[in-house]
Order: C-alpha cells, then sequence, then structure tokens
C-alpha cells in the first residue's frame, strides 16, 4: 500500500503507466484498471495515512502493517540484494545487510509461513513470505547482483526488474548451448596452459583465473548477431588478450607463437611493438549464419585511454551507414578493475555517451575483476564499494557477476545485451575472477597478497568446476570421455600450429594500411590541386553569411561578421582567418568530403572568430549555415565537447583511424591545455604508424601565442611536437596567412597521404589587419612550406635574413617598416615538420654566401621550435649562411605572468632580432 516511503516510487509507475499502460509490470498495469485510476494523482493523507486512491488487497492471514513491511522488503532487495550476492569466486561470504533482515521491517521467521501479496513479482495470488524471499534472493543474491534502482526512468528499471525476476536472472540453456560455454573455456584454458608450457617464463599477461571471458565473449557474439549488428569494435588492455586474439578475434596460433619465437627481427627495426599490444580484424561466424565483421584495437599499456578511442571508431562507422547504424555497429570494451576505479579518462568516456556529438547508442563495458591490480588491493585502490562505482554517473545497470559460474555470465551478458538494444544506452558487466598469476607470468604476487594466493593455490580451474557441475545433473549434456576428447583435440591443434609457425616456409603476415591511402615519407607523395574556382568560393562565402526565414541573428554578428563576409564574396574585402577556415570547410563539403570539428566552445571560437553556428537571438534556436550549402554536400558536423581533452581527443583519433575520408579536426580552447592529453598523443596519435602500421589524418588546431595572457595561455608547446617528429610521422606547421590556412586544410584530405596535422592556429592574427588574403590567392594558389621574403631592398644588399614562423613574422615586419631596414629579409618558415630544407634552400638562394641566417622565437631557449633546429643545423645553415639563434632565455615556465614585462620582453628581443651583431 502507498505510504512516505513508496510514494515517489509508486507514483513513477503511475506516469510511466499514464504514457504507455504496456510499458508497467501487469500487476500495477493490472491494479490501476482495476482502481480506474487514469489521471490522478496519488497522495498521502494530512497523518501519513495509506492514501485511499489506491490499495493493494491484504492477506487475510497478514495484517496491513504487515503487508506495507513487505512490500518494503521487496523493494529493499531490488536496490540492495547486490550487497549480499555471491560474487567472489576466492569464496569470502558477503557480509549480512541489514535492510535486508526480516527484523528490520519487524518480521519474523514466524511470518515466513505466512501469506502475502507480491504483485509487482507477478504473483498473482498470496502466497508464503518464505516464497517471496526464494524469489528475491534467487533473483538478486546469487550468482548475479544488479545495480539499477538508481535510475530516475522508470521504463528501463521496469524493464530490468521484469525480465529479471521472472527469470530469477537464470539463463534456460540447451545441451547445445552448455557444450559451446564448455568448449570455449576448455579452448581458453588449452591456450594459456600451451603457452605457458611452450615459453616457460614469457610474459604474456594470461587470463587465467577469469577463463569465462572467453565464453562471455562468444555469447555476446551470438546474441549481436541475432540483434542485426553487423559490426563491432573491441578495446581491451593486455590482460588476456592474446587468448581474445586466438579465439575470438581467430588470429591464427600460429602467427601468435610465431612471435614469441620472435625470428625475424629484421622485420621490426625501430618499430612494431609487444604481442600483446597488437590489433587485430577478422570475420565472425554466429552458429546461426550470421556475419560480423570485428576489430581489436591498438592499444599501448595506458590502460583505460582506448575506451574513448572505441567510441570514435563506432561513432565513424555509424555514420558511414547512416540512419539505424547504432542497431548495427557496437562498441565492447574490456576493462580491469583497478583501471577502471582509478583512471579518470573512465569518467570522462561514460561522460560523452549519451552526449550528441559523441553518442554510439551504447556500449558493452566488461569488467575483469580480478580484485587486486598490479599488487595493490582494493581497499588502497578506491573507495567505493565496488570498482564500478563510477558508472553510476549515468542512468544505467551494472551487472555484477561471478565468473565462477559460467552460466550465470551468460545470463549477465544475455541480460546486457538486450538492454542495450532496447534503450541504446550503455551497460556495465563487472566479473569477479581472480588472477592465478603475478601481474605478469614473471611475477610472485605472494609477497603482497599471500593470503589471496594462497587461496588461489588450491583452486581448481573455471573449467574444471563447470565440469563437475555439468556432471552432477541428472542427464549431463556430456560425458567425461567426451569432455576430455574436447580438451585433447584444442591440444592437438594448437601443437599443429606450433609446427606450422616453427617451419621454415611460414609465411608470417604483416599488418597493412588502410586501402586508398599510404603513410611514408612527405617528399614520396605528389602534390594535389587545392585551388577552388572563385565564382564558387564567393558563392559559398556568401551562403556563408545567410539564414532561413524568420531567423533573428545576434546584431553584432550581422553587423560584425555576416555583412563583413558578404564584402569578402563581393571582391571589396580580403579575407580574415575565421572566413577561409570556413570556407575550407565549405569547399570541401561540396565537393563530397566530410568535416567534423570538435572541441571547446568551437562552434563560436574561443575568440570569436569562427561563428560556425548562428544562434536565433530571440528564440535561441541554432542554425549551421555549412550544413545547408547544398542539396548534394556531404555532412559537416561542429560539436562543443564537454570540458575535458583527454577523452574527446582520443575520440576524434577514433573517427580519423576509421574515416580516413573526412577531414576530422579538434581544436583546443587554448593551446596550452592539448598536454592535459598527452597520452593520446604520445601513445596512439604522432606513433600509430611506426608501431601498428595504422593511418590517421586527425588536424589538431592549437591557439599559439605569447601576447601577455602569462604562462598558462602563451604556448601549445610547439617543442614537445618537433621533439616527438620523426620518419615523416606527423606536420607541423605555424602559419601566417588565412590563405596558407585554406590550402593547409584542403591539401590534408586531398592527398592521399594519412599524417596527423599540427596546426599552431592564432590569437591575435585572427583580426590583425595585415593578416589577410584576397579570394584570388585561394583560386590560384596552392600550400608553400616556405614563404620567401617580400619586404627587403635588392637580396645582393641584405645583411641578414630572419627566420621565423607565426604570429611573430608582422612584429618583425612592423619594426623593418618603421626603421626602413631593407637590408633585413624576413623569411617564413610556414612548415616546421617535415622541415622543408628544399623550399627554405630555395628561398635563401638568392642571398650572398655568408648572409647570417638568424632564427627568431618568441619562447625560450629551451622551448619552441629552437631545441629541434639545433639539432636539425649546426653553425652553418647548408654551409652557406651563418646560423644564430635569438629567443627568450631559457625559462622553467612558458612566459610572464606580468602584461607589462611581456612587453618589455618582446621589444627587446624584436629589436635585438635587427641590432644583433652579425658575421660580415
Amino acid at each position: 500500500m502507498i505510504n512516505a516511503d513508496n510514494l515517489d516510487f509508486v507514483e513513477d509507475v503511475l506516469r510511466e503507466y499514464q504514457k504507455n499502460p504496456a510499458a508497467v509490470d501487469p500487476a500495477w498495469r493490472s491494479y490501476f484498471e482495476k482502481e480506474g485510476i487514469n489521471g490522478q494523482k496519488l497522495a498521502l493523507g494530512p497523518s501519513y495515512e495509506p492514501s485511499t486512491i489506491f490499495n493493494p488487497p491484504v492477506s487475510k492471514e497478514g495484517d496491513a502493517y504487515k503487508q506495507e513491511r513487505v512490500d518494503q522488503l521487496i523493494r529493499a532487495y531490488r536496490v540492495r540484494g547486490h550487497r549480499t550476492a555471491w560474487l567472489d569466486p576466492l569464496g569470502s561470504e558477503p557480509a549480512p545487510f541489514p535492510e535486508l533482515q526480516l527484523s528490520h521491517y519487524g518480521l519474523t521467521e514466524a511470518d515466513l509461513s505466512t501469506r502475502f501479496w507480491a504483485l509487482s513479482l507477478g504473483l498473482k495470488e498470496a502466497v508464503p513470505l518464505q516464497q517471496i524471499l526464494q524469489i528475491l534472493q534467487n533473483t538478486y543474491c546469487r550468482a548475479v547482483g544488479v545495480q539499477y534502482m538508481h535510475i530516475d526512468d522508470p521504463e528501463p528499471k521496469f524493464w530490468l526488474q521484469q525480465t529479471m525476476e521472472t527469470t530469477q536472472n537464470v539463463r534456460s540453456l540447451s545441451h547445445a548451448e552448455q557444450i559451446r560455454i564448455l568448449t570455449r573455456l576448455t579452448d581458453a584454458e588449452m591456450f594459456e596452459e600451451f603457452i605457458a608450457k611452450k615459453y616457460v617464463g614469457a610474459k604474456r599477461f594470461g587470463l587465467e583465473g577469469a577463463e569465462s571471458l572467453i565464453p562471455l565473449l562468444d555469447l555476446a557474439l551470438e546474441d549481436a548477431g541475432e540483434f542485426g549488428i553487423e559490426d563491432i569494435v573491441i578495446g581491451m588492455a593486455h590482460r588476456g588478450r592474446l587468448n581474445v586474439m586466438a579465439n575470438i578475434m581467430q588470429k591464427d596460433p600460429g602467427q601468435i607463437f610465431r612471435e614469441f619465437d620472435d625470428t625475424n627481427p629484421e622485420l621490426h627495426f625501430g618499430r612494431g611493438d609487444v604481442k600483446y599490444h597488437l590489433g587485430y580484424s577478422s570475420v565472425w561466424t554466429t552458429s546461426t549464419g550470421k556475419k560480423i565483421d570485428l576489430a581489436l584495437c591498438f592499444n599501448p599499456s595506458h590502460l583505460e585511454f582506448v575506451g574513448p578511442v572505441v567510441m570514435g571508431r563506432v561513432r565513424a562507422r555509424q555514420e558511414k551507414l547512416g540512419q539505424g547504424a547504432h542497431q548495427r555497429v557496437m562498441g565492447l570494451i574490456i576493462h580491469g578493475d583497478a583501471a577502471f576505479a582509478g583512471q579518470g579518462v573512465v569518467q570522462e568516456m561514460l561522460n560523452l555517451s549519451e552526449i550528441a556529438g559523441y553518442s554510439v547508442g551504447g556500449t558493452i563495458h566488461i569488467i575483469v575483476n580480478n580484485q587486486v591490480g598490479f599488487t595493490t588491493s582494493p581497499r588502497q585502490a578506491r573507495s567505493g564499494t565496488y570498482p564500478t562505482d563510477v558508472a553510476k554517473m549515468l542512468q544505467i545497470p551494472i551487472i555484477h557477476v561471478n565468473g565462477e559460474h559460467p552460466e550465470a555470465v551468460a545470463q549477465a551478458i544475455r541480460l546486457a545485451m538486450e538492454y542495450r538494444k532496447k534503450f541504446n544506452k550503455d551497460v556495465v558487466v563487472d566479473m569477479w575472477c581472480y588472477r592465478r598469476r603475478g601481474h605478469n607470468e614473471g611475477d610472485d604476487p605472494t609477497y603482497t597478497q599471500p593470503l589471496m594466493y594462497k587461496q588461489i593455490a588450491r583452486m581448481p580451474s573455471v573449467r574444471e568446476r563447470y565440469v563437475d557441475s555439468l556432471m552432477k545433473v541428472p542427464q549431463p549434456a556430456l560425458s567425461r570421455a567426451e569432455i576430455e576428447d574436447i580438451a585433447s583435440k584444442r591440444r592437438e591443434y594448437l601443437e599443429a600450429e606450433l609446427a606450422k609457425a616453427r617451419a621454415k616456409d611460414y609465411d608470417y603476415k604483416q599488418l597493412s594500411t588502410q586501402g586508398g591511402y599510404r603513410g611514408g615519407l612527405d617528399k614520396d607523395t605528389p602534390e594535389v590541386a587545392t585551388e577552388v574556382d572563385p565564382e564558387k568560393l564567393a558563392s559559398l562565402l556568401v551562403k556563408l553569411t545567410e539564414y532561413p526565414e524568420g531567423f533573428t541573428p545576434n546584431p553584432k554578428l550581422q553587423k560584425m561578421v555576416l555583412d563583413v563576409r558578404k564584402e569578402m564574396a563581393a571582391g571589396n574585402r580580403p579575407l580574415d582567418w575565421g572566413a577561409a577556415e570556413n570556407l575550407a570547410y565549405a569547399s570541401l563539403v561540396v565537393q563530397g568530403i566530410p568535416v567534423r570539428l570538435t572541441g571547446q566552445d568551437v562552434g563560436r571560437g574561443t575568440f570569436s572568430h569562427r561563428h560556425a553556428i548562428f544562434h536565433d537571438y530571440e528564440n535561441g534556436q541554432e542554425y549551421i549555415p555549412l550544413a545547408h550549402l547544398s542539396q548534394d554536400q556531404a555532412r559537416y558536423q561542429v560539436w562543443d565537447s564537454p570540458l575535458t581533452e583527454t577523452a574527446v581527443l582520443a575520440f576524434e583519433y577514433g573517427v580519423s583511424l576509421d574515416r580516413p575520408e573526412c577531414l576530422v579536426l579538434w581544436e583546443a580552447q587554448f593551446g596550452d591545455f592539448v598536454n592535459v592529453a598527452q597520452v593520446i598523443i604520445d601513445q596512439f596519435i604522432v606513433s600509430s604508424e611506426d608501431k601498428w602500421s595504422r593511418l590517421n589524418g586527425l588536424v589538431m588546431l592549437l591557439p599559439h601565442g605569447f601576447e601577455g595572457q602569462g604562462p598558462e595561455h602563451s604556448s601549445a608547446r610547439l617543442e614537445r611536437f618537433l621533439g616527438l617528429a620523426a620518419e615523416d610521422n606527423i606536420q607541423v606547421v605555424n602559419l601566417t596567412t588565412p590563405g596558407q590556412l585554406f590550402h593547409c586544410l584542403r591539401r590534408q584530405v586531398l592527398r592521399p597521404l594519412r599524417k596527423p596535422l599540427v596546426i599552431m592556429s592564432p590569437k591575435s592574427l585572427l583580426r590583425h589587419p595585415e593578416c589577410v588574403t584576397p579570394l584570388k590567392e585561394m583560386a590560384e594558389g596552392s600550400f608553400q612550406r616556405v614563404l620567401p621574403d617580400t619586404g627587403a631592398g635588392p637580396s645582393s644588399k641584405v645583411q641578414r635574413v630572419l627566420l621565423c614562423s607565426g604570429k611573430l613574422y608582422y612584429e618583425l615586419d612592423a619594426y623593418r617598416k618603421a626603421h626602413n631596414r631593407k637590408d633585413v629579409a624576413i623569411v617564413r618558415v610556414e612548415q616546421l615538420y617535415p622541415f622543408p630544407d628544399r623550399a627554405l634552400k630555395s628561398a635563401l638562394s638568392i642571398f650572398p654566401k655568408g648572409t647570417a641566417a638568424i632564427w627568431v622565437q618568441e619562447e625560450p631557449a629551451n622551448m619552441g621550435a629552437l631545441p629541434f633546429l639545433r639539432c636539425h643545423f649546426d653553425d652553418k645553415l647548408y654551409d652557406r649562411y651563418p646560423f644564430m639563434p635569438i629567443s627568450r632565455p631559457e625559462s622553467a615556465s612558458p612566459a610572464t605572468g606580468s602584461g607589462a614585462s611581456h612587453k618589455i620582453e618582446q621589444a627587446s628581443l624584436i629589436e635585438q632580432a635587427f641590432k644583433m651583431a652579425v658575421p660580415t
């Protein structure tokens, strides 16, 4: 009956009933219909007496008070039952939970035989309390425990409740399905056992103790095929990865054995990665013949950082398929317990899951809960009860399951897959298991967990326990001999694969890069035309100023941006940075090339220069001109991201992997903040081609420049990117004109070369009166790695050549003009990597031998491009020009926090560039 404790709960049910009667539990529906409740609001009397609107019947044997207490007990099991579930395979008995004790509700064992109503359990008549408790304990307190009552939306909550309670959280398995589970457990166990014997002591980060992961994944794929999923992207760290490779991804064990033997070192000089970081792709065929494309992402040792990469790849594949793709492409991420609780990128990833620009229709998260980190116990690894507590930030179920019970694991993954299909949301499955060995096969865990490992040493394997359970039923699916035959055949198969791998004629399969696109050296890639017909450019620029009838733009936007861009289109004014950038995107999408731009505040732009999204001044509605250029254009996306760098950059890296035909860009709010995502840059973006033969063309826009805003708003740490540069792995530019930006962006996606592009984008130059480009240069020009001098006198009279990049050029040029220094040339190095030796030689060739070449930068001497250039050049540039640097002095911090000091430093630096003594 209704009381102060359950009124909110019952009103949730009523609201859902009023929206859709079929969505609520049949028992509740029956009562609402019986009582004639429709639009009424449930209420309590003034003294909190039960409402007269709705009162369930009271058992003749019970009284109203006890019925109310039983109702509360039922709800307590739904909320707290997981706390007493038998989840730990190491056998620790769950502690009694006060809210699940009869005494907590004024009930005693004498009440167990008393009949009570439990309509929400689907019982249509009063039954003994003992029967009610049995249903609740079977459902919530055995080998599966579920947290779901924190979900506010009643529809998924009641769906979970009904789905679990009607089956008591047991998956009915046929003999064939039991044999399949046993076979997959055997595959998992035999693989680890085989490698342990053949490669004694070798690191493999084995799956022993968590072998149920293999049947879990197998059953997930079976369900996926039945649910219409055609494509799954998988992410995981190194524990169990080789087992997943062999038994789920179907990589030839012989190839894995060859990697253990390491007999082809010449293939991997200076490149490649360890075998338990590699990725793989394959096609899975379900038992009913459905085909599923599988992709296991490459992953470094940085554990959880692959999660948002998986999501980005899933999003990319879904966008290729179009509408309804959430039900065709899915992400599945395997986590470790310590990492899921400990690494902040997990929270960032979960936060992305239901944001429009990043949603993928639900990801399946599997926690392989070893109950220990490297050597760290749970009590030192987290503050919460479970490693999954962070996932409660979402309105999603968290399914805990004892990995020692493969059939309970089967139920857990079926529930997760069905929930994802129905509600398009994330689900977490927390599989409790253990790690039979140490962190790796050479590590001794008894130093730090002696009691745990004494217990583990006494335990039979998961497979052995499952065999014993199968033998206890009256009609077992298999005999002992048949079970042993499954194991024997698997051992024979692995022996044959090892023999094949050690044969002299074995063909080791090298990884290939994406078809149609290439990596390698920049100089080997032909240039492409990036110019666009001037009339088309003008027309596109006009369209970028238009909006629907009835739309009211911000008056400032109309006057200061849109009207100005119309003048640019008419040829009456050159283009500024924002106009050129938007025009580059427009020219690409009408050419059939998709563009995706994300980052913090990118719709407007941190410095209010882009204005890719118009906001109606009267009603706030959004309009994106770049998405409405023509009926047959490619898609343009611009998404303001959450206030995070790591997960969003990882997500966009994932998108760029699977959509090489798309221009994918991420912009930092200030370039200084990019180092928050340093793991993604170091371990994925700049090294993926070298380690994994995986190409990506991700563009990073990093506002950079010393303008007196302090040490955290001045530097995108150019030196770090140049320090990571080798073997033409990335492109780094610091551009000086809008036209250069236009051609650089178009070149990035029109060339077949797929390399990350780092753009040190400007701040003050966005509105600098001289930082403009006529429309004609975009119609006729191309990207120039080096811009020669245009302001000095005759080259024979030049006494020094200043080399620079970015906005410093305009300050140097202003000084040259103010002081009429025609003897000074200024050459702009627009592309810093791959370093443009040929173009720079050409630009310098007009100057006499012995002319001083001075590199001028705003950054301290230990930052910026100078450390890189010192490695590249000695005291003479190309054996012709004495090479000298000018910069701020070495510093531990990029810039001063004083605006006045900045002005003094900047003026001194510029003056020094013109006055420093040079060789004559």
